[in-house]
């Protein structure tokens, strides 16, 4: 089963997430991850963006570390949600009592990606 591997890469040590890439392969996954597994030499996001939406397309299931502010995985999430993947939260910020990001991914998890098809 393909897994894409949403987490922060910027600021971020290169293998700030290979315990969870370690722990998801040894649960028979094949990740991709983007600290790897994209090109990050890219001055402007553009091609970043692109070949993570094209990996996104090809994975069964997201998986979701986010830590409540990096760009970059809100990117990929939005990617997910249009194209109505599966998605697994391993880390996010704590819920809030209001209308939050990290509330509609706990949500989605549970419920489900959305269904385009009844609207």
């Amino acid at each position: 089963m393909k897994s894409f591997l949403i987490g922060p890469v910027r600021g971020m040590s290169k293998d700030r997430w290979k315990p969870s890439v370690d722990r998801l392969t040894a649960e028979g996954f094949d990740v991709y991850w983007p600290a790897r597994d994209t090109d990050q030499a890219d001055p402007i996001g553009f091609e970043i963006c692109t070949q993570n939406a094209a990996a996104i397309a090809r994975a069964d299931v997201v998986h979701v570390i986010w830590d409540g502010l990096s760009q970059g995985a809100l990117f990929d999430l939005g990617v997910a949600f249009a194209l109505g993947k599966r998605v697994v939260a391993l880390d996010l910020p704590p819920e809030t009592t209001s209308k939050s990001f990290q509330n509609m991914v706990r949500y989605w998890e549970l419920n489900g990606p959305p269904n385009y098809e009844q609207m």
